[in-house]
């Protein structure tokens, strides 16, 4: 796996970590027990090494011991030429390695890679499931 990948978690991870402690700040948080991330699977973010770079960067922080759950959120698209609807898991068998890892990094070339599947259209709207944000979080004051 290419090491970008690895960066590209951290860097999505170190962006989760400063909306959680943010957020804590304005609600005068003595502690944050827990934390709900949405994933949008568009993304496609390997769990694993954002969890890993997560654990790390909160290490001798307020959300050292702060528990993580991860959520994953199925990408949705409309077409906006015939409107059918359909998800990125009837896509992704399509896709190859090298299609998929591009939209990894940047999720708009999803335009370029896939299509719709009834009219072939790649004017579609990306309606659920895209990037990566803090859907709750627990504190105690």
């Amino acid at each position: 796996m290419p090491r970008a990948i690895f960066v590209h978690e951290w860097a999505l991870a170190e962006g989760v970590i400063s909306t959680i402690l943010t957020v804590a700040k304005k609600k005068d948080a003595k502690e944050i027990t827990e934390a709900e991330i949405k994933i949008g699977c568009l993304q496609q973010i390997d769990e694993n090494i954002f969890t890993t770079a997560f654990r790390e960067l909160v290490k001798h922080t307020p959300l050292e011991k702060t528990k993580i759950k991860l959520k994953n959120e199925e990408a949705y698209f409309k077409c906006r030429t015939c409107e059918l609807e359909w998800n990125l898991t009837n896509t992704t068998n399509a896709l190859g390695r090298e299609e998929s890892e591009a939209i990894h990094f940047i999720p708009e070339l999803a335009h370029t890679f896939i299509r719709c599947p009834r009219c072939g259209s790649p004017d579609f709207a990306v309606t659920r499931g895209r990037g990566i944000w803090v859907e709750h979080i627990k504190i105690l004051k």
